[in-house]
C-alpha cells in the first residue's frame, strides 16, 4: 500500500505519515475514504502495530485522517492546510539541504527547476 524504505534515516512511522499525505495530494486517497485498521495496515506491511498507530496518531493530529467511534478511520472530510511556521522551517531547511547537494553535484539552476517541476507533477498525480 505504501512505500517504506526501512533503511531510511526517517523513522518508519514518518515515512508512514508523508505517504499517506503523498497519496491524498495524488488521488489516491480522497476525502472520506476509509483507511485500513492498525492491524490490517500492520500485517500488510510487516511492521509492528504500534508503529502505525504512531502514525495514525500523528495523523490525526495534523487532522489528515479522523476516527469515528465504531466506524473506524477515514481521511478527514474537513481538513483545510494550514500554515505552521514551525514546520515550514523545518520544510525550508531541508529543501535548502537539497539544493546544496544539487548545486554541489554541478546541476545547473535551469535543471534544479525542472527537477522541481517535475516533482510537482508528480504530487498532481500527473506521472
Amino acid at each position: 500500500m505504501f512505500n517504506i524504505n526501512p533503511r531510511s534515516s526517517t523513522p518508519i512511522y514518518m515515512q508512514i505519515v508523508d505517504e499517506v499525505k503523498e497519496s491524498i495530494l495524488k488521488g489516491i486517497l480522497e476525502s472520506g475514504d476509509k483507511m485500513p485498521s492498525v492491524r490490517e495496515l500492520a500485517k500488510m506491511m510487516i511492521i509492528n502495530p504500534n508503529t502505525i498507530q504512531k502514525a495514525y496518531k500523528e495523523l490525526e493530529r495534523q487532522r489528515v485522517i479522523e476516527k469515528i467511534r465504531g466506524k473506524g478511520t477515514f481521511v478527514s472530510t474537513d481538513y483545510e492546510g494550514k500554515r505552521d511556521e514551525s514546520r515550514m522551517d523545518l520544510v525550508k531547511d531541508s529543501f535548502k539541504k537539497g539544493l546544496i547537494e544539487l548545486k554541489y553535484m554541478g546541476i545547473r539552476e535551469d535543471e534544479i527547476m525542472g527537477i522541481i517541476e517535475e516533482l510537482i507533477e508528480e504530487i498532481k498525480g500527473g506521472k
